[in-house]
C-alpha cells in the first residue's frame, strides 16, 4: 500500500464529484487530445455532477452530448483513442453496459493485443455504480466482477473526493482504457446525501494515485474487513460500532484491475480473520475473488472467513426490500461478531 503522491499544497474539502470535475478540467486544459463526450454530460453537466461546469469553461467541442446510443457513442470513443485522442465516455448507468457490450469487451478491452500493439486505446469509460435510492433492477447495480473479469481493461473504483482526483488523473494519463466507477452515493449531490467520510480534503495540485495500490482506511489487530466503494464507508461505521469490542482493519482495494493483493494478505496474516463487503452479487464476483486469493496466499494465518454481498436477485424497487438486500452496516458488524466470538 502506497500514499498519494501529490506537490503538497493547500487542501480545499471538496465532494467527490467536484473532486473528479477537478481533475478532468486539469486535464483539458493541459492536454489537446482530452475531451468527453456522453449523455447530458454538457448542459446538465452529467446526472450525478460528474461533469458539471466544464461546458461553460471548455465549450462543446470538449464536452459533447451524444445521442441515446452506447453502441455509438463508446465505439466512437474506441475508435478516438486509437487515432490518438483522449476520450473520456460517461456511460450514465453501468447497467446500460449491455448495449455496448462489443464495443467495450470486444473493442476496448481487445484492441491493442488484436492489433499486435499496433494501435493503443487511452480511454476511460466512467461510469455511476450502486444502489440505495429506489432505482429498481436496471439502474442500482454494481457489476464490478463483470468488468474486471475480462482481461485488457483496467478497473478503478474511488470511495473519497481525494482518491477520485488521484486516480481519475491517472485514469486519464494511461495508455490502456479505464473503467472509473463512481458509486452515486459517493458524489455528495443534494438530492442524495451522502454518509461521513467521502468529502474529504483534497490537494489542489494535480497528483497521481498508482493503480494496485490498496488504502489501509483504518488500522486494527482483530479482523480484516477488504472493501471498495459505498462500502469502504459502511465498514468504517461497523469499526465505530465494534470499538472496544473488535478491532477492524478496513482495506479500501481502490483499484480491482491491477488487484493489490499484498495488501490484503499482509493484513490477513497479522489479523488471522478476513471479512469481504460487497455491493455487486454474491456469487462468481469480487468477494469470492478476495477469499480466494487470501486462501491461496495466507490459508494457515486464516481461522475464519465471511462474505457479505447483495444476493442473487434483481435489485427490488421499494425502498424496503432494497434496504434489505443492500449490506448495510448491521450486516458487517454481525459478520465480524460471528466469525469473532
Amino acid at each position: 500500500m502506497a500514499e498519494t503522491e501529490s506537490e503538497g499544497a493547500t487542501d480545499s474539502e471538496l465532494t467527490m464529484s467536484r473532486a473528479m470535475v477537478d481533475a478532468i478540467a486539469t486535464e483539458l486544459r493541459e492536454n489537446d487530445d482530452v475531451f468527453v463526450m456522453g449523455e447530458d454530460v454538457a448542459d446538465y453537466g452529467g446526472i450525478f455532477d460528474s461533469t458539471e461546469g466544464l461546458l461553460e469553461e471548455f465549450g462543446r467541442e470538449k464536452i459533447m452530448d451524444v445521442p441515446i446510443s452506447e453502441t455509438g457513442f463508446i465505439g466512437a470513443a474506441v475508435g478516438a483513442a486509437q487515432a490518438g485522442m483522449r476520450p473520456i465516455a460517461e456511460l450514465m448507468f453501468a447497467d446500460f453496459f449491455g448495449v455496448g457490450m462489443d464495443q467495450i469487451y470486444n473493442q476496448m478491452a481487445k484492441n491493442t493485443y488484436m492489433s499486435g500493439a499496433a494501435v493503443n486505446v487511452p480511454m476511460v469509460l466512467m461510469t455511476a455504480v450502486g444502489g440505495t435510492y429506489n432505482d429498481a433492477a436496471q439502474h442500482s447495480q454494481t457489476l464490478y466482477g463483470t468488468f474486471a473479469h475480462l482481461p485488457g481493461m483496467k478497473v478503478v473504483v474511488p470511495s473519497t473526493a481525494a482518491d477520485a482526483k488521484g486516480l481519475m488523473h491517472t485514469a486519464i494519463r494511461d495508455d490502456d482504457p479505464v473503467v472509473y466507477m463512481f458509486h452515486k452515493r459517493l458524489m455528495g449531490i443534494g438530492w442524495m446525501p451522502a454518509p461521513e467520510g467521502p468529502k474529504t480534503p483534497v490537494p489542489e495540485d494535480d497528483y497521481t494515485i498508482e493503480f494496485g495500490e490498496a488504502d489501509r482506511k483504518r488500522e486494527g489487530e482483530d479482523v480484516t474487513v477488504v472493501t471498495l466503494g459505498l462500502h469502504v464507508h459502511r465498514a468504517l461505521e461497523a469499526a465505530d460500532e465494534l470499538a472496544g469490542e473488535s478491532d477492524l482493519e478496513v482495506i479500501d482495494l481502490r483499484t480491482l484491475v491491477p488487484l493489490d493483493t499484498e495488501a490484503v494478505l499482509e493484513s490477513v496474516r497479522k489479523t488471522g480473520r478476513l471479512v469481504v463487503v460487497d455491493e455487486d452479487y454474491h456469487s462468481f464476483g469480487v468477494s469470492g475473488e478476495i477469499v480466494a486469493r487470501a486462501t491461496e496466499g495466507a490459508l494457515d494465518d486464516l481461522s475464519a472467513v465471511r462474505r457479505v454481498t447483495m444476493p442473487d436477485a434483481p435489485i427490488p424497487y421499494a425502498r424496503p426490500l432494497e434496504q434489505e438486500v443492500n449490506p448495510g452496516t448491521e450486516d458487517i458488524v454481525k459478520a465480524v461478531r460471528d466469525i469473532h466470538d
